[in-house]
């Protein structure tokens, strides 16, 4: 009787958690929609157009999940979050996913309970400051005043940065990007810091970006990527391997242009695999066989997204450096699509 009671346990657990797993794409596709949390705007990543359209990188990585789910890249809304928001609206259920320059850490992974699905691009925190104030580097900011925004590593980098190397700082707290900008940009404060690439962003909207300066220290590691809440297993899923599949397009060659004529001619079994021409990979995750080609042609792979908001020839003007693929020098790897 023990051991019947024991296995009846087992199968209402099991069959709880089926039930689970299931349930961010099933409100997903009930809605018509991917709510997805972003920056309240921070240009090349995340920031309304004129006409408030979302556009930027995590903005097209938001765009490619919502195609390979609904074959719609405009299936999605978008929810400005803070530093201090983020994670309330996503384990609110507010969001079903935040694509927003996020540092996966430990206890955001284990205590906060969210699943990183990826890195989508690895960054570091660093200091910009005013060419005036004839600053060289980040050792020589001993008293200064530093614009810092609330709830995120960045201010917990700063106070162990500045303690570590005998110096004081006063902070000037702010939340919002545009907070920042408008504090920096009057001189409200003497350094603004923040990841790297943000800062890039930043300085790109200056009226005269060369009377900033980026100090050459890099004082954390900051690996960004998009997260969902604990415990829906297949969710993640969906929302980690649209992000493997825009890298393993870049790879392989697959374009937004391209991709639907190489579905039909490939000779590479794992393009076929990603495209849905051969194997059930679009079952295994309850989506369709195409959905990876629906991804793909919605904003393209993943170097052109980069290339098209931050890239070399944009003003963010980031080269892909660390975020080059493995081929090429860089970190960027996905797993096989097998």
């Amino acid at each position: 009787m023990r051991l019947k009671s024991l296995i009846a346990a087992t199968t209402v657990v099991g069959l709880s958690a089926g039930m689970s797993v299931a349930a961010t794409l099933d409100d997903v596709k009930a809605k018509g929609f991917i709510q997805c949390g972003v920056n309240t705007g921070l240009v090349g990543f995340a920031a309304p157009d004129a006409d408030g359209k979302w556009d930027g990188f995590d903005v097209d990585y938001c765009r490619a999940l919502a195609a390979a789910i609904f074959g719609d890249p405009d299936a999605v809304k978008f929810t400005p979050t803070t530093g201090k928001t983020r994670f309330t609206a996503l384990a609110s259920g507010e969001i079903d996913v935040l694509a927003r320059n996020t540092t996966w850490t430990f206890s955001r992974d284990v205590d906060l309970k969210f699943t990183f699905v990826g890195i989508n691009y690895y960054d570091g925190q660093g200091f910009m400051t005013h060419e005036s104030l004839g600053i060289n580097s980040a050792t020589e900011l001993d008293g200064a005043t530093v614009c810092i925004q609330t709830g995120t590593t960045t201010e917990l980098n700063l106070a162990d940065y500045f303690r570590a190397n005998g110096m004081s700082y006063e902070p000037v707290p702010i939340e919002t990007n545009a907070e920042a900008r408008e504090q920096f940009f009057a001189e409200a404060c003497d350094v603004y810091t923040t990841d790297r690439s943000g800062l890039a962003a930043t300085r790109a909207t200056a009226e005269d970006p060369n009377a900033l300066v980026v100090l050459p220290e890099i004082i954390s590691k900051e690996p960004l990527g998009p997260l969902v809440r604990h415990g829906d297993d297949q969710w993640a899923d969906i929302a980690r391997w649209v992000l493997n599949a825009l890298i393993i397009a870049e790879e392989k060659g697959i374009t937004q242009a391209n991709a639907k004529s190489m579905m039909g001619s490939t000779n590479d079994p794992e393009v076929a695999r990603l495209l849905g021409t051969e194997g059930e990979y679009g079952a295994m995750i309850g989506l369709s066989a195409d959905w990876a080609l629906h991804a793909i042609e919605a904003r393209g792979n993943y170097g052109e997204i980069f290339d098209r908001h931050i890239g070399p020839d944009t003003a963010i003007a980031l080269q892909r450096g660390e975020n080059a693929l493995y081929t090429e020098g860089g970190l960027l790897y996905a797993p096989p699509f097998r």
